[in-house]
Formats: structure tokens, C-alpha cells, sequence
């Protein structure tokens, strides 16, 4: 097995109400699972592979929940990637060198017999987690925003964590609200209410680092 490891920060958006059902082990939202999810990594590496300063998204349906199965996914990584890096982030984002279920990518995966090509294309990424803001979008496949949970009432940003001490993904997740609009080959349409979380991302072969 290649060892590998990755830090940085991930901004996902999914079709259930914010908070997702799916990080307390709940049936999702509207029956089904969507998602898109980008990813900058401010360091790592796969073997002698530098993964610095490298980005990757991907797009993910299911017809019910994850763990049913029968999923599609679409790998996209950025145009910028060397031959090398490309050849890492794949095989990482598809469970190669990865202990089983050790991460969320392993999951995806597994779940997804379906997977589209990948493309290779720019990837524009923003995020504040402070502010509980950010924008992603992938020429003719996908544009994400995200923004604060608002409070009812007086319409001030209200901040909430998910913690997850066993988490594949993470273990303290930012949660904010977006929206998402496809025009890949995977067809979404996320309204501004649907969720997002935002990451610390703290990943290798076995799991997430108890750095995260």
C-alpha cells in the first residue's frame, strides 16, 4: 500500500435540510442522497507525490440512501494537476490505498458502481469558515455557493457544529446552508436552504488524523 495523507479544507453541499440527517444516522432528507463537494490541499503527498496546492470536486447521486448503494460519482480534478498528482488524487478519491471504510472517499466509492469519467478542468474555490461563506464552480459541470445560517428572527448569522468523535470525513464540521446547480452529466438543482458543511480536512491511508 502507498502511503499517502492530505490536509486542507473541503466545502460540500447536499440535498437534505441543513444540518443532514445523514451525520446523525438518519434516512436523508428527501429520500435520495446528492452532493457536491470541493477540496484544496494546502499539503500532502501520495508516495514521493507532492499533493500541495492541488484541487479536486466531485459529484455523487443516489437513488436512496448512501449506504444502499447503486450511486453515480464524477471525479473532477484540476487542470493545473501534474500526470502524477492526477494519477494520486484518483486513486485516492476512487479507496485505492486506503484501509477499508476508512474514509468518506473509500464509502463513495464502493456505494457508486457508476463512475463517470473524470475530467480535468479549472476549478475556481473560495471559503471562509469564519463566516461560514464560499463558492465553487467547474466550467459546464457545477457552481456551488454557501452562506451562514441566518437567524429567523433577527436575521443574524447563528453558528452550529456537527462533532463527529468516529467521523469518516471529519470530526467538527462548520454547517452553513447553499445551493448547487449542475450541467454535467449528473443533473442537481440545490435551493439556498439546503445543507453545507465546511471542513478541516486531516486525511491518509487509515482514516482521519487525530490532528482534525
Amino acid at each position: 500500500m502507498t502511503n499517502w495523507e492530505l490536509h486542507g479544507l473541503e466545502l460540500a453541499n447536499c440535498n437534505c435540510a441543513t444540518g443532514c440527517p445523514c451525520q446523525f444516522v438518519s434516512m436523508p432528507t428527501n429520500g435520495n442522497c446528492e452532493a457536491v463537494a470541493g477540496f484544496e490541499f494546502s499539503s500532502g503527498h501520495y508516495g514521493d507525490v507532492d499533493l500541495s496546492g492541488t484541487r479536486a470536486a466531485m459529484v455523487v447521486a443516489w437513488p436512496g440512501a448512501i449506504h444502499e448503494g447503486n450511486g453515480r460519482m464524477q471525479i473532477i480534478i484540476d487542470e493545473s494537476a501534474t500526470p502524477e498528482q492526477r494519477d494520486a488524487l484518483q486513486k485516492i478519491f476512487t479507496g485505492e490505498d486506503t484501509d477499508e471504510m476508512a474514509t468518506f472517499w473509500w464509502v463513495f466509492s464502493k456505494m457508486c458502481p457508476t463512475k463517470l469519467e473524470t475530467l480535468y478542468k479549472p476549478i475556481s474555490f473560495t471559503i471562509d469558515m469564519e463566516k461560514r461563506t464560499g463558492k465553487m464552480s467547474v466550467p459546464g459541470v457545477f457552481e456551488s455557493e454557501a452562506g451562514p445560517l441566518l437567524n429567523p428572527v433577527t436575521g443574524a448569522p447563528h453558528r452550529a457544529r456537527i462533532n463527529l468523535p468516529h467521523g469518516f470525513e471529519y470530526r467538527m464540521a462548520e454547517v452553513a446552508k447553499g445551493s448547487t446547480r449542475t450541467s454535467g452529466e449528473i443533473d442537481l438543482k440545490h435551493n439556498m436552504d439546503s445543507h453545507v458543511h465546511m471542513v478541516e480536512l486531516h486525511m491518509a491511508n487509515s482514516g482521519v488524523l487525530e490532528a482534525a
